[in-house]
C-alpha cells in the first residue's frame, strides 16, 4: 500500500493529459496537510487534491474534496498570492524518484509572467509540499524543516530548494531488463527475492517486489535457493513492467477483504490476492487513489477535528460510569433500613426491661415469630435514644435510596446519551457537523459555549437533513445527530409518516416519508435498512429496527436530545445497506 515511483510515474502522465494548460482557479487548504487546487480547462474543471499527510501522501484528481475552512490560513493566502491565475505549463519527475514538480506560467505583483513551481515530495513522513520561485528559491512549505529537525536539507523561506537526496537505486526506464535482473541477483544471497528487488530497483514499493517475486518464481525465495533460470524468468516480468512504464499502460485496482475494506491498491493487476481479496478496476489512477483513501481520510480528519468532543465524551461516560459503580455501592448498604427500623421499634417496646450501658440488646422478635435478635447499641447512650439513633438512620438511608435510585437512573440516561453523541460523531462527515454536536453539548452544559467568530455565520447554519430515494417513488430523511434526530422527528415528519430506528441500539432517527400512501414493503424495508446503516450497529450482520407511525413518539419533559418513548411498534431484523453501492447504483 504505497504510491510508489512507477505509479507517480504513470499518474504523472495521466495528469498532464488532462491539465497541462489549465488554469488555476482557487486554492483551498482544508487541513494542515492539503491543498486542493480548483484548475479550469477548455475540457471542463477539475480539482487536484495535493496532501503531505504522513499516512496518506498523494497528488490526484478528487471527487471528494475534503470541506474547507471558514477562514482561510496564512499559507493558503500565500499560495493564492502566487498561483491563483497561473497556467499549469507541464510536470516533471526525476527518473522514478517519487517527486513532482508542477510548473506555473504565473504573474508577479507588478505584472510580469514568472515561473513557480510547486514540489510535491511523497516521502511517507518526510512528505512535503514546497511553492518555489524562478531562481529556484522556497517561498514557503507545508512543512518547514530546519537544521534541527534534518542534517541533509533545510526547507525554510529564503533557502534554495535541493532535491531529495537520490537512492543508490537502478532507474528500470534506464537499463534493460537484463541488466536489472542480473544486478538483483547480485545482491547478498541470505536475503528474499523481493527484497532483493527492493534494494536494487528505483520506484517500486514492496507490493511491486513481491508481485514480481511470485510471478517469475511462484513464492519469494531466497536469493540462493532461486533456481537457475530465475534470472531469466524476472528479466522478462521486468521487461514487460518496463513496457507498461513506457507506453503507459495502467490498470488501477484496489482491492478489498471480506468486510469490503481497501486493502491495497497497484497500477496493475496482482497475482498475490488471487482469492483472499476482491480486485475492483478503476477508469483512472486518480479515481483509484480517490476511492482508496477517501474513508481513511475522511476518519482521520474527523478524528483530528473532533478529538477534544471525543476525548470529552470518553471521559464524562466514564466518569460517569465510576460514579453509578459507587452509588451502586451505597443503595446495597441503604438496603438494610428495615432492619434499622425494626431495631427502633423493638428498643421501644422494650424500654422498662433495658437500661443504659449495655452493648447488646438481646430481645424477642415479634416480627420473627417471637426468635431471639441481638441489637448492638451504644452503651453510653439510653435505651430510648438508641431507638432514636436507629430511627434516624431509618429516615436516613429511606432518603439516600429515593435520592440514590434516581441518580442511578439519570446516571444510565447519561451514558446512553453518550453513547449517542459518540455514535454521531464517528459519522460526522464535516466540521459543521461537528459544529452542530458541539453546539449540543454546550447547550446541555456538558462544554462551555463558543460563540460564532465574525465571518463565521455560514457555519452556523443549520443543516440539511440526509435524502435518499427509497424503492417505489417514496423517501427517506436522516438525522445526522441528536438535535436533527429532534428537529425531523418532532417538527419536519408528518404524523402519518413511518419512524425507524435501532432497537437499544445508539443511530439516527429515520423517517419514511409516505405523503399520505400506504408505504410498500420494499419501501419499508428500505428505512430500516438505512436506520441499521446510521447506527452504531452498522457493520453488524443483521439488526433489529423498531418502527411505528410518528404519530406514536412521545418526548418526555426535560428530556435530552434524541430521547424519545414509545410503546406501539413493530420490530425487523435488516442487514444494513452498502451505502457504496447504493451511490454507484
Amino acid at each position: 500500500m504505497a504510491l510508489d515511483g512507477i505509479y507517480l510515474r504513470l499518474l504523472k502522465q495521466e495528469l498532464e493529459q488532462l491539465l497541462v494548460g489549465s488554469r488555476v482557479e482557487k486554492i483551498h487548504e482544508p487541513t494542515k496537510n492539503e491543498f486542493v487546487f480548483h484548475l479550469r480547462s477548455r475540457t471542463g474543471g477539475y480539482k487536484l487534491l495535493l496532501s503531505a499527510s504522513g499516512s496518506s501522501p498523494r497528488i490526484n484528481i478528487t471527487e471528494n474534496p475534503p470541506e474547507n475552512p471558514a477562514n482561510p490560513p496564512m499559507l493558503c493566502m500565500l499560495f493564492r498570492k502566487h498561483l491563483s491565475g497561473a497556467v499549469l505549463k507541464g510536470i516533471e519527475q526525476n527518473g522514478l524518484e517519487r517527486v513532482l514538480l508542477l510548473r506555473f506560467d504565473a504573474v508577479n505583483e507588478i505584472g510580469d509572467r514568472v515561473l513557480r513551481t510547486v514540489a510535491v515530495e511523497i516521502m511517507a513522513a518526510y512528505s512535503n509540499i514546497i511553492l518555489i520561485d524562478d531562481n529556484n528559491v522556497i517561498i514557503d512549505s507545508i512543512k518547514r524543516v530546519d537544521n534541527l529537525k534534518s542534517s541533509v536539507r533545510e526547507i525554510l523561506p529564503g533557502r534554495e530548494y535541493i532535491s531529495p537526496p537520490p537512492q543508490e537505486k537502478l532507474d528500470l526506464t534506464t537499463i534493460s531488463a537484463d541488466e536489472a535482473a542480473r544486478a538483483v541477483f547480485s545482491k547478498p544471497s541470505g536475503i528474499p527475492l523481493s527484497s532483493a528487488i527492493l534494494k536494487t530497483l528505483e520506484g517500486v514499493s514492496p507490493l511491486v517486489c513481491r508481485e514480481l517475486a511470485l510471478i517469475a518464481t511462484g513464492g519469494d525465495p531466497h536469493l540462493e535457493e532461486a533456481k537457475a533460470n530465475t534470472v531469466y524468468s524476472l528479466a522478462f516480468f521486468l521487461d514487460q513492467l518496463k513496457l507498461r512504464i513506457e507506453k503507459n499502460m495502467a490498470e488501477p485496482y484496489i482491492y478489498y477483504d471480506k468486510e469490503g475494506s481497501p486493502v491495497d491498491f497497484c497500477f496493475m493487476p496482482l497475482a498475490q490476492y488471487s482469492g483472499a481479496a476482491k480486485a475492483v478496476r478503476f477508469d483512472t489512477l486518480s479515481e483509484a487513489l480517490d476511492e482508496f483513501y477517501f474513508e481513511k481520510d475522511r476518519l482521520l480528519r474527523i478524528n483530528s477535528r473532533a478529538s477534544d468532543l471525543f476525548k470529552l465524551v470518553n471521559k464524562l461516560s466514564e466518569r460517569t460510569a465510576r460514579k453509578l459503580e459507587a452509588q451502586r455501592a451505597e443503595l446495597e448498604q441503604s438496603e438494610d433500613r428495615e432492619l434499622k427500623k425494626i431495631y427502633a421499634e423493638l428498643i421501644n417496646a422494650n424500654l422498662y426491661r433495658l437500661k443504659k450501658g449495655d452493648s447488646v440488646y438481646v430481645l424477642e422478635n415479634f416480627y420473627d415469630e417471637g426468635r431471639e435478635i441481638r441489637i448492638p447499641a451504644r452503651p453510653e447512650l439510653t435505651p430510648a435514644e438508641n431507638a432514636r439513633q436507629y430511627y434516624k438512620e431509618f429516615r436516613k438511608a429511606q432518603t439516600a435510596e429515593k435520592v440514590l435510585r434516581e441518580q442511578i437512573e439519570k446516571g444510565f440516561a447519561d451514558i446512553n446519551y453518550f453513547e449517542t453523541v459518540l455514535d454521531a460523531l464517528s459519522r460526522a462527515n464535516s466540521d459543521r457537523e461537528i459544529d452542530d454536536i458541539r453546539r449540543e453539548l454546550a447547550e446541555g452544559g456538558y462544554i462551555k459555549d463558543r460563540r460564532p467568530r465574525k465571518g463565521n455565520e455560514k457555519m452556523q447554519t443549520s443543516l440539511s437533513f440526509i435524502e435518499l430515494p427509497a424503492p417505489d417513488g417514496f423517501k427517506v430523511l436522516i438525522g445526522r445527530n441528536n438535535t436533527q434526530n429532534d428537529r425531523l422527528s418532532f417538527k419536519k415528519a408528518n404524523k402519518n409518516d413511518i419512524w425507524f430506528h435501532t432497537q437499544k441500539i445508539p443511530g439516527s432517527h429515520v423517517i419514511l416519508v409516505t405523503d399520505g400512501r400506504e408505504p410498500t414493503e420494499a419501501a419499508m424495508e428500505f428505512a430500516a435498512a438505512c436506520a441499521a446503516t446510521f447506527s452504531s450497529a452498522k457493520n453488524a450482520p443483521s439488526v433489529p429496527v423498531d418502527y411505528t407511525e410518528v404519530k406514536n413518539l412521545k418526548k418526555p419533559p426535560g428530556a435530552r436530545p434524541g430521547f424519545v418513548i414509545y410503546h406501539v411498534y413493530n420490530t425487523m431484523m435488516i442487514k444494513p445497506i452498502d451505502l457504496k453501492a447504493l451511490a454507484e447504483g
